[in-house]
Parts: structure tokens; C-alpha cells; sequence
């Protein structure tokens, strides 16, 4: 995004606050992350640096992508450089385990200021063919229509199309979600279950996700936007999830923990699943598909018991 946003106009400064001391001076030298993204040069309007009161002075925006488990302690170690009428753009997808919280609720929670301005931006888009300059459409949601017409602005360019929404409850629980689902699809592939039994699943966890977003208030047409079933196609279907990828290793027969070590970035539907049982219970919603995912995650069945499980529940009326 730091990329995106810097490359439409040559004179913006983008400051982009990184915690390792070797990407910052990578980045500042070569115009270059060899983390990630090794082969994309990035605008030089690129300024990396690892001192949160340098990144934030001045700022007009701030794009927030921090994983959702540890943007509460993040948030509070740098909530005194953070101006209280700074508008932040949340790119992090998931739910705050135990609290249940969703990121338009831990940014104002974590920066001791209730009236942040907030939006969330979420959507089909893998970072990479962000990179590429590929045709990509997301979503800002806001409940301030001024802020997410001044995020249009910002972030719509030939490549980037924006649209935006006052549902943020919508767009935040179907960008939780449906890393969830994403990691029931892996598990599909994984036990190699066949197409059938892919597109039972992934629309029965659209119903489920529909089910619990509307109890919450979310609006129907929002699940079946961007930030919904857009989302869900992209990362239950395509190999680049970082989600399915872990649901196919588990199907494959890997153990979680494996799985997690090897990897050098985040899966958020593993955290998110945990939450999922309690919102399910919470809103007095039934969701067998997800809350399998859960109990596979947590050790207390097996995918193949879950296959079998899921397929003897009871025969029922579509809704």
C-alpha cells in the first residue's frame, strides 16, 4: 500500500515504519524490501524508518497493517505520537482472541481516544498483483462519509478501483471470516475431496458468515460485495492465501504447529477460528463449517472426523 499510494504522486512523502533495522536501510538505500517483494523497486518517495514519532510527525493518513493479535500492544506502545484526529485506514483482517473485538473497536480501545477517525479498506487483493499494477477493486468502509470519500481520493488510481461503504461491521466480520472458510477450502484440497465438495463448503461458509454478520448489523448486500464473496473467492480458491495454504498442509496430514513455524507470515483465520465458537455461542448462531475449522485447530478432532461429522448433520431447508 506504502507503494501505491507513494507512486500516484512523486511528491508525497510516505514514511513507512518497519521494526526490522535491515529492511529500514534497505529500503532507504536500494529502494528495495529483500524481505518481501525482492523483485519490486519501490518509489523513492519511500521513507523507512523504525522510530514511531518519526514515521507519525505531520502525518495526514495512516495505512494500519499490523496483524489484529498484536495491534492492541502495538497501538499502545505508540499511542502518544499519534495525533487524535489522525485518520487511520485498517488493512488487517481478523478478530482480537478472547475479546472478540474487530479493528474499528481495538484502534480507539488501544489508543485511549473513542472518537479516531477510522476506516477499515478490505477487499479481493493479493499484495502482489498490487505490485504488479494488476486491475484490483476493494472497499473503504466508514461510518464518516467525508473520510471514506478522502480515502477514495487517495487510493483510487488506472489500476486501483474504490468503493465505499458505511457498513464497517459488514466489511470487518467478512474480512475475518473468510480466512476461517479459506482454511476449511485448504483442508478440501488437502484431502484431495474433490470440486462438489469444495463448492458445498465454501457456500455453506458464505451462508454462515451471512447468518452471524447480520445478527451483528452488517447489511446482507455487503456479503455479497468486495469485502464478501469477493474476498471469499479469492483466498478460498487461489494458491497465493496464506490461510488455504495452511487448511491444505492440514488436509495434507501436517501438524498446526509445523505448519506455523515454516511460515514467515501471518495467517490471521488460525487466530480468528478460536474466536469464532465464542461469537457463534454469543449470537445464538449455528456454523458447522467454521466452528469445525476451530476444533481442528485446537486438537479436538481430526479433518477427516470433521468430513464425516459434517456430512451426517441432519438433512434441512435451505435458508
Amino acid at each position: 500500500m506504502a507503494a501505491h499510494v507513494a507512486s500516484k504522486k512523486a511528491e508525497m512523502e510516505v514514511a513507512m515504519l518497519v521494526r526490522d533495522v535491515d529492511v529500514c536501510r534497505d529500503i532507504n538505500e536500494t529502494h528495495f524490501n529483500s524481505k518481501y517483494f525482492p523483485e519490486h523497486k519501490l518509489p523513492e518517495n519511500i521513507i523507512a524508518t523504525t522510530n514511531a514519532k518519526d514515521a507519525l510527525l505531520g502525518a495526514d493518513f495512516c495505512l494500519h497493517a499490523v496483524p489484529v493479535q498484536f495491534s492492541s500492544s502495538f497501538l499502545e506502545g505508540i499511542s502518544q505520537h499519534v495525533d487524535r484526529n489522525l485518520p487511520f485506514i485498517s488493512l488487517s483482517k481478523g478478530l482480537e482472541l478472547n475479546t472478540l473485538r474487530t479493528m474499528s473497536q481495538i484502534i480507539p480501545h488501544a489508543l485511549g481516544n473513542s472518537r479516531q477517525p477510522f476506516t477499515v479498506l478490505s477487499g479481493p487483493s493479493f499484495a502482489v498483483e498490487l505490485m504488479k499494477k494488476l486491475p484490483t477493486a476493494m472497499v473503504v468502509a466508514s461510518k464518516d462519509k467525508k473520510l471514506a470519500s478522502a480515502i477514495q481520493q487517495l487510493l483510487a488510481s488506472p489500476h486501483l478501483r474504490i468503493s465505499s461503504s458505511s457498513d464497517v461491521t459488514g466489511v470487518e466480520i467478512s474480512g475475518a471470516l473468510k480466512n476461517v472458510l479459506a482454511i476449511a477450502a485448504g483442508i478440501v484440497e488437502g484431502m484431495n475431496l474433490g470440486n462438489n465438495c469444495m463448492a458445498a463448503l465454501v457456500a455453506q461458509g458464505c451462508s454462515e458468515i451471512r447468518w452471524l454478520a447480520t445478527k451483528m448489523g452488517a447489511k446482507p448486500t455487503t456479503l455479497t460485495g468486495l469485502s464478501g464473496s469477493g474476498d471469499i473467492m479469492l483466498t478460498c480458491f487461489v494458491n497465493l492465501s496464506r490461510n488455504r495454504t495452511v487448511g491444505l498442509r492440514l488436509g495434507s496430514g501436517e501438524k498446526l504447529d509445523d505448519i506455523l513455524n515454516s511460515m514467515d507470515q501471518v495467517a490471521e483465520g488460525v487466530s480468528t477460528a478460536g474466536a469464532v465458537i465464542a461469537l457463534a455461542q454469543k449470537y445464538h448462531v449455528k456454523m458447522p463449517v467454521l466452528t469445525a475449522v476451530a476444533r481442528i485447530i485446537d486438537n479436538e478432532l481430526t479433518p477427516k472426523k470433521a468430513v464425516l461429522e459434517l456430512m451426517s448433520l441432519p438433512q434441512v431447508e435451505e435458508v
